[in-house]
């Protein structure tokens, strides 16, 4: 558990020496040391590290439609004097003609189990505070944009509605679903307070809407005086786990919203629930209702899973070549616990004449949706990463998963949550995978029985040479 931290304490302290200029965080930009030559040329060692916001935007990317969980609704809670509703469709919130046009355009066609619960609350009167958490696919984004566009008073040319993320990408995300949803409402107007939009001194904000970063939203709130927070109606605070984990952006926020009206109505959405992000979302929420999808567990029952020993990394890329070839599979997810073995392996395997796609973290995100796009849709057959996808990417063809090199965490022991997202990538939507482990040490070994130990689940030998056992596991 995450050490308590006294936020209100925190902030007042940081408040006296806080500056506003915080430079966003860049996607496309790493840090220097992540990019001089020696680094990556003469540390194969050296591991891909990913932001919080890096790993929250793929997943948003990643996800082309909402995933269907069967777990529960938590209520954790509630105004006892304030009956809690749950919807089963849209028509039942009696939304805008236009806005429920929107949504059916979208390809909504039922509330998905996050808002069937947070809808309610947070279209009602008087306006609830609302927590909510669940993962990301659930559904979260729209259930907030639609609340959003919900409260605007389109006669009212003035900000009403403020929405932060801790990004630049995850704002022009949740912009772009804001803008889809209202497309039949082009009387709501929406302002993007991001790096690159600049308000002349003096000038006002008249849109209805402002989704942007902390730090430029509070340099137009305070500094330059362009929209007056006070009148703000609807504060959503967007990826609050994200944001805790951003330097500089809890201060950011908890400035703003000592800005806003005690009658605002507050919206908090985070995809974990560890005790910083509560204890950080008190300070922010009054008297919330707090609601938790349940995460839906990963399960290993229909993903058969095998070892194959070997001798060095040109017998572990010969066995993959043996697998890939033999194997009639549909696509296939190969992770490498380094960018250059990761790169090593792609060269290797288009020169071989496979189509491949990497995806490692000295691309852009520009590149990095492009590389998505492409192996969702079939134009490559292998996707080489790192642990950026361990987790969030549903592709339905994904039938094998081989970890070149087993994940490891940061003290090289077995990371036995990470390979379980790993392999949970194969299986999906009730179907069968294969997952393949490439040992080429005694302490690889180890690592493999710690994992089989730890799920209890036998991980069966399996001789890459022998092309007829190979036949077998994909039959």
């Amino acid at each position: 558990m995450a050490a308590k931290v006294d936020w209100a304490k925190y902030i007042e302290e940081q408040e006296k020496t806080l500056i506003n200029d915080v430079s966003d965080l860049k996607l496309n930009k790493k840090k220097d040391s992540d990019n001089t030559p020696n680094e990556e040329t003469n540390t194969e060692e050296s591991t891909e590290h990913f932001s919080p916001a890096e790993a929250s935007l793929l997943q948003k990317i990643i996800r082309k439609g909402l995933v269907e969980n069967k777990n529960n609704i938590e209520i954790q809670r509630q105004d006892p004097n304030s009956p809690l509703y749950s919807v089963k469709t849209f028509e039942a919130l009696h939304l805008k003609p236009n806005l429920l046009k929107g949504i059916y355009e979208m390809g909504f066609n039922a509330p998905s189990k996050i808002q069937e619960t947070a809808l309610p609350t947070l279209l009602a009167n008087p306006p609830q505070n609302l927590i909510a958490q669940s993962q990301s696919g659930t559904g979260k984004t729209a259930a907030f944009v639609l609340a959003m566009l919900s409260r605007v008073n389109p006669e009212l040319h003035y900000p009403q509605v403020l929405c932060l993320s801790p990004t630049y990408e995850l704002a022009i995300q949740t912009g772009e679903v804001a803008a889809h949803m209202s497309k039949f409402c082009p009387e709501i107007e929406i302002k993007f307070a991001v790096r690159g939009e600049e308000m002349p001194r003096g000038a006002k904000v008249n849109e209805h809407i402002i989704i942007g970063t902390p730090g430029k939203v509070l340099d137009w709130g305070t500094k330059y005086n362009s929209f007056d927070l006070s009148k703000i109606n609807v504060f959503v605070l967007d990826e609050a786990d994200v944001m805790i984990a951003q330097q500089g952006h809890q201060d950011q926020c908890i400035r703003i919203h000592k800005r806003l009206n005690e009658k605002c109505q507050m919206m908090f959405f985070s995809a974990t629930y560890d005790q910083e992000v509560i204890e950080f979302a008190e300070v922010i929420v009054p008297n919330p209702l707090i609601v938790r999808l349940k995460r839906e567990e990963e399960s290993l029952d229909n993903i058969e899973q095998y070892y194959v020993k070997c001798a060095n990394k040109q017998d572990k890329y010969n066995a993959v070549t043996n697998i890939y070839g033999t194997v009639g599979v549909g696509q296939a997810i190969i992770f490498c616990h380094t960018r250059r073995t990761a790169s090593w392996l792609a060269e290797k395997m288009t020169k071989d004449g496979h189509a491949v796609a990497v995806l490692t973290g000295d691309l852009t995100v520009e590149q990095r949706i492009a590389v998505l796009d492409r192996f969702r849709n079939g134009q490559e057959k292998v996707l080489i990463t790192t642990n950026v996808l361990s987790r969030g990417i549903d592709v339905e063809q994904v039938t094998i998963v081989v970890n070149f090199d087993l994940p490891l965490d940061v003290n090289g022991r077995a990371d036995c949550e990470t390979y379980l997202h790993r392999i949970g990538r194969t299986g999906r939507f009730g179907k069968r995978g294969i997952a393949i482990n490439l040992i080429d040490s005694p302490e690889a070994m180890t690592i493999c029985q710690t994992i089989e130990k730890h799920f209890n689940r036998k991980i069966k030998f399996l001789n890459a040479e022998d092309s007829d056992e190979i036949e077998k596991i994909g039959a």
